[in-house]
């Protein structure tokens, strides 16, 4: 921090505008999207807060950024997918949540992903997450309905000649230990014209059992939803949440070698003595098998997040198990006790998990820690200044400002809210 305690700046950003996940991985048709951004911006209005993007910070190290900075915050998500380690997970038509969610975000790193919505009418999800229903719902709505958003070009043209008329969204274990949310579920049921396959109803509780209020409300929707489920078979589109079934391999085509053809599926049962309503209920396999033709095949097991070069340095031990650095209370420690100075928040503090309302609380409950630490204290660190000299091409909010006002007005020529730039380079080119 400066003397006059200008806020932790998040320097670890490559890319020239802010926002990270919030730009690049929520769904586009999501309104807390706007809500996230809009309080973002109110923040950056500080006179005590810097953007800095377009910055590597390979090129200056962790050790070199404590001599400048009194505080830094480590707030940099989970980068790496979590993978299912089974045979042909990486054939060709298998994509992870993680990219197709930046794909049709318009997140530069996946720009070019080119995911094959053409070649079948089946897609599976493996996952029962948030993200999971994420894509489902953006493989199954309407091109009207997306057009209007933020969704990347180049995305939209592509779902706009998808095939693809059925998803499963495959679950290891049953409804109730599932982490999609309410709102998730509802969003993705309420689309039109589509047709959704009832939830066997042994699989839920009865109305008379006692529950966690989240698992009853997830409950009771999908009994309601199970018994007024549209059998119309002229519905063109069809949407399937299957439980208590494992992936167990990816199948090449034996005519195009390196091409998905289809998925073995495991079918599970609960252990025995585990209550199937219970949120921690286990499962085994049956040892029954089925296999569903698709070419087209997510993984949404969930993300990872991995350690920042330079981190042992600082005394970090980074938690590679878990995926998060060891911290009490967003204070980043080493055997227990506090490194003085620096802190974490998010996927990185406690895992990838919880929605965008979860993480932005748990900032602030860092963010409170970090001004109590350093309430009153005077510091002759020069911060951001120490470093510009070497940085000409990073951007700060003023640049971010001009790209905004450009995807804006991108945007408003094709009628929707904004067209993102695809590339680092169209960024800075608008800057140029």
């Amino acid at each position: 921090m400066a003397k006059r305690h200008d806020a932790i700046v998040d320097m670890y950003e490559k890319l020239p505008v802010p926002f990270g996940l919030v730009r690049f991985g929520v769904a586009p048709d999501h309104p807390e999207v706007k809500n996230c951004q809009d309080r973002f911006t109110e923040v950056a209005s500080s006179p005590r807060f810097n953007f800095i993007g377009n910055f590597d910070m390979g090129k200056v190290g962790l050790l070199e950024l404590r001599k400048q900075y009194d505080a830094i915050l480590f707030a940099y998500g989970a980068s790496k997918d979590r993978e299912l380690s089974v045979p042909g997970e990486h054939l060709q038509g298998v994509y992870s949540a993680r990219a197709f969610v930046g794909w049709y975000n318009g997140l530069p790193e996946y720009a070019s992903l080119s995911p094959d919505l053409q070649s079948g009418d089946t897609a599976v999800i493996i996952g029962q997450g948030n993200v999971a229903l994420d894509i489902a719902r953006i493989l199954l709505s309407g091109v009207e309905r997306l057009k209007t958003t933020d969704i990347a070009a180049n995305a939209l043209d592509t779902l706009s000649s998808s095939k693809v008329t059925k998803v499963h969204v495959i679950g290891r274990r049953g409804p109730l230990q599932a982490s999609f949310t309410i709102k998730e579920l509802r969003e993705l049921m309420q689309l039109l014209d589509i047709q959704f396959k009832p939830v066997p109803l042994h699989l839920l509780p009865g109305l008379e059992q006692k529950l966690p209020r989240a698992q009853k409300r997830i409950s009771d929707l999908l009994r309601n939803h199970s018994n007024h489920s549209s059998n119309d078979n002229r519905l063109s589109k069809s949407m399937n949440l299957d439980f208590l079934q494992s992936p167990i391999s990816f199948n090449a085509d034996s005519d195009a070698g390196n091409k998905l053809a289809s998925i073995t599926l495991s079918h599970n049962r609960y252990k025995n003595g585990n209550d199937l309503f219970d949120a921690s209920a286990g499962v085994e396999s049956t040892n029954e098998n089925d296999t569903l033709k698709t070419s087209l095949a997510f993984r949404s097991i969930g993300y990872k997040s991995e350690p920042l070069p330079g981190m042992q340095d600082l005394g970090i031990e980074f938690d590679l198990r878990k995926g998060t650095l060891p911290n009490v209370a967003g204070r980043v420690v080493n055997g227990g006790n506090a490194i003085p100075g620096l802190y974490c928040a998010g996927w990185v503090k406690r895992g990838p998990t919880g929605v965008i309302a979860t993480t932005m609380e748990d900032a602030f409950s860092t963010a409170e820690i970090i001004v109590s630490d350093w309430a009153g204290k005077a510091s002759g660190k020069p911060g951001w200044e120490a470093l510009r000299s070497r940085f000409p091409h990073a951007t700060d909010w003023d640049d971010w400002l001009k790209i905004d006002a450009a995807e804006r007005e991108m945007g408003r020529a094709k009628g929707k809210e904004r067209e993102k730039c695809s590339s680092v380079d169209q960024m800075l080119n608008i800057l140029r």
